[in-house]
């Protein structure tokens, strides 16, 4: 399979500097979207005006819709502003305004300045919302008419139309008024089983269940948990109808989403990263995290420098450190991890700042007396010295609760002052869990050294 793929890659190179635009797109069409990622991911930034240019606009916009956002981002880039308006017009508004919203305001400019005055105006309005809302996740390909027309009017528009109406993915059409404000909605069943002459107006349903363009991703995902709808209208304050959200696209911002607070955990400051990014962006993105990082270890290195003296003493203490820091660490990060979900959720807010320590700290209890057992019964049976156990074990509970009940709060710290949890949250809590590790294990053996060495 990867033997394959990499000839799909080699392929895609031959045919683009043949720049033979048939073969090009039935072989890019014969391939898998993972297989057409993969093998487009491997061109050097100097094809990419081949690749859109020798492709129709349709399947080139296709292509670019299957791409991850940073990718078909860079390959618009790229390209001539004139050949990227052209391919845009062709995008799915929804995800054009995502690729064009997240470039820099000068190439979408210049890209804008390509495109149908009116798909421009489109994309203006859209990126002006913010993306995790539902003005920023709707799109605006819809059938709307206004109030007065009949079932028969209805149906011989979308027959006149119905080339440019077939890439709309139909379910519902609207009524609106002469303002664009939403009357009713009309389901395509209603229309094909009722006469022709009569209103759209009696057949339609009054006072549908529509969507806010100012509502979040978290209260849009709620709202698709309770009502089973493929596809919602979106009003703006004045009630007019300005596009409609679909179920689909509120699952893969919630994804994205999710996707993008792994990466920061992690270390990748944005939230985002792929290989064929310009390395200035990427080594920044790290190094960035990794200084943070480094300093901060060597806050907790200093908690050994200052108890030299018993880890001369008692050597196995060596063992055993690591081990307490990281089993803390696993047990914070857990807590950080339902903390920063609550948050995204809308589940706690930084005021619930007492009632995340107690959950926390019963949770923190209970697992450190269990760890304590443990670690403390394997320090025993190693040098057969119970005091050995009894440091080793006291040090990983007491920290354990320490690491669950920081892990819990420092989102909810951050957050209330107004910085990023999830990239913060993981080396505050490293930093904590190792100088306060290294310190209990380090301090209770120094209380009792003489029944150790």
């Amino acid at each position: 399979m990867a033997e394959e793929t990499e000839l799909a890659a080699n392929d895609l190179l031959e045919v683009l500097d043949a720049k033979d635009a048939a073969r090009l797109d039935a072989f890019l069409w014969s391939l898998s979207p993972a297989d057409r990622a993969w093998a487009v991911s491997r061109l050097d930034r100097e094809r990419y005006e081949a690749l859109m240019t020798l492709l129709p606009p349709e399947d080139a916009a296709g292509l670019l819709e299957e791409l991850a956002d940073e990718q078909a981002r860079d390959i618009l880039g790229a390209v001539l502003p004139i050949t990227a308006g052209v391919v845009a017009d062709e995008i799915p508004s929804n995800v054009r305004a995502d690729i064009l919203g997240g470039m820099d305001f000068k190439s979408t400019d210049e890209i804008l300045r390509h495109m149908d005055p009116e798909e421009a105006e489109d994309v203006r309005d859209l990126i002006a919302y913010r993306p995790d809302t539902a003005g920023g996740l709707m799109i605006t390909e819809y059938l709307a008419y206004t109030d007065g027309k009949t079932v028969g009017e209805i149906i011989q528009d979308m027959q006149d139309h119905g080339e440019e109406y077939a890439d709309y993915d139909v379910q519902y059409a609207y009524i609106t008024d002469s303002e664009g404000r939403l009357a009713g909605v009309l389901r395509m069943r209603d229309l094909l089983f009722t006469a022709k002459k009569r209103p759209a107006s009696e057949v339609m349903i009054r006072n549908a269940v529509h969507l806010r363009d100012s509502q979040t991703l978290d209260q849009l995902t709620q709202f698709f948990d309770e009502y089973r709808f493929y596809g919602v209208p979106v009003l703006d304050a004045a009630d007019r109808l300005v596009g409609v959200l679909r179920r689909s696209a509120v699952e893969e911002a919630a994804a994205e989403r999710a996707n993008r607070i792994f990466l920061k955990v992690s270390g990748i400051i944005g939230g985002e990263e792929l290989r064929n990014m310009p390395l200035r962006i990427r080594f920044s993105r790290r190094l960035s995290f990794l200084s943070l990082n480094i300093v901060l270890n060597v806050i907790a290195a200093g908690v050994i420098a200052m108890k030299m003296d018993v880890l001369d003493q008692v050597i196995a203490l060596a063992v055993f450190m690591p081990i307490i820091s990281d089993m803390s660490g696993c047990s914070g990060n857990q807590a950080v991890a339902v903390s920063i979900r609550e948050l995204a959720l809308g589940l706690v807010k930084p005021r619930d700042f007492m009632r995340v320590f107690r959950k926390e700290f019963a949770v923190g209890v209970i697992n450190g007396l269990a760890l304590a057992l443990l670690l403390g019964f394997v320090a025993f049976l190693w040098k057969g010295n119970p005091w050995l156990g009894l440091v080793a074990g006291a040090a990983l509970g007491l920290n354990t609760v320490i690491a669950v009940c920081f892990g819990g709060l420092v989102p909810l710290i951050l957050k209330g002052l107004k910085l990023d949890p999830a990239l913060v949250s993981g080396p505050m809590l490293t930093t904590v869990t190792d100088m306060c590790g290294f310190f209990l294990v380090l301090t209770f053996a120094g209380a009792v050294v003489e029944k150790l060495v």
